[in-house]
């Protein structure tokens, strides 16, 4: 039992920088119906707690002002209702807010077991990435074996676990970064192709490397002019799922090479969606994705991690665009 009613946790002082985030007192949360409190060890760091920062991405209605999407510790309570975990144990979730803080809310529902046979630091690098990338790659695109994928920021949380949730269930895989580096950091992961998009034209990267077909999906979190040219690339068929827009939200596309390719285009967050909804894909990603991880087929890749006291520097770390993989926040003192 939780027996402190109070915990630290990071506020947004104002929209802006890195130099608005600070660690406060807040009271510790009490779980509800068909919710876990957990006493959270690890968090991720992602874009859109940096959007959040910006004043750019609010919380949906009912979710803590407090930032951090996804968390891995131990249940310390259990609300209502709540009757698939007990206290003490292990667990990751997908939360709509709260993860960066000593405690944290979760829907039971959007909780799963701790992945074995990770910690529970690399464990809070797995929900937003594992989550996202089954729904939109596998669910929303429809990936198979033998199927072309292209990732857009292939070093990102996301893209690291693209490429290798791709390559663990049979597809071939390219993928774009902006160095060399991090090119081959793709590669090291399973990646076919890595594109330096600074220094080549990813679109013909992907004709080439396909022998003219184009990628059959193409997960991408940049938007703007990436739209046109994720035509360009996509094979007849092809399925392009839009998840984040860092080029910014608007654009002008030919609709024609959407019709004469047959190409589908999709988008989705998971932020705001009903817990039911959360619940469901939890169970799809448990299903699928943990006996990958137990088998060594898929780690996140952790970039750096921080003492909740360092949040300015996980957030400073962040915007630099040089990290490889996931920036954590531990809440060990």
């Amino acid at each position: 039992m939780v027996d402190v009613s109070t915990m630290r946790a990071v506020a947004i002082r104002e929209p802006g920088g890195p130099e608005v985030l600070v660690v406060e007192e807040r009271p510790i949360p009490i779980p509800g119906d068909d919710e876990i409190l957990v006493a959270v060890a690890a968090a991720g760091v992602n874009r859109p707690d940096v959007m959040q920062r910006k004043g750019q991405y609010p919380p949906p209605p009912g979710a803590p002002d407090i930032p951090g999407l996804e968390i891995a510790g131990v249940v310390a309570k259990t609300g209502p209702g709540a009757t698939r975990f007990k206290e003490g144990d292990q667990v990751v979730a997908l939360v709509s807010g709260g993860g960066y803080a000593d405690f944290c809310i979760a829907q039971e529902g959007a909780a799963l077991p701790l992945p074995q046979p990770l910690t529970l630091t690399e464990g809070a690098g797995v929900p937003e990435a594992a989550f996202t990338v089954w729904h939109n790659v596998f669910q929303r695109g429809s990936l198979r074996r033998g199927e072309w994928l292209l990732v857009h920021g292939g070093t990102s949380g996301i893209g690291t676990t693209a490429i290798q949730l791709g390559k663990a269930f049979g597809a071939l895989v390219i993928t774009t970064a902006g160095s060399d580096a991090k090119c081959d950091a793709c590669k090291s992961l399973g990646a076919d192709v890595a594109v330096n998009y600074k220094t080549e034209d990813f679109v013909e990267a992907v004709k080439t490397a396909t022998g003219g077909r184009g990628a059959d999906v193409i997960l991408d979190i940049v938007g703007g002019d990436y739209l046109a040219r994720n035509l360009d690339a996509a094979a007849e068929d092809g399925r392009v799922v839009q998840i984040a827009t860092q080029l910014g939200p608007k654009t002008s596309i030919d609709l024609r090479r959407i019709m004469l390719k047959r190409v589908a285009l999709m988008g989705s967050t998971l932020r705001s969606r009903p817990a039911a909804v959360k619940a469901e894909l939890a169970l799809a990603v448990q299903e699928a994705v943990w006996p990958v991880i137990g088998e060594g087929r898929y780690k996140p890749v952790i970039d750096k991690i921080f003492p909740l006291a360092e949040v300015i520097e996980a957030h400073q770390r962040i915007d630099s665009g040089e990290h490889i993989g996931k920036i954590i926040l531990t809440m060990a003192p």
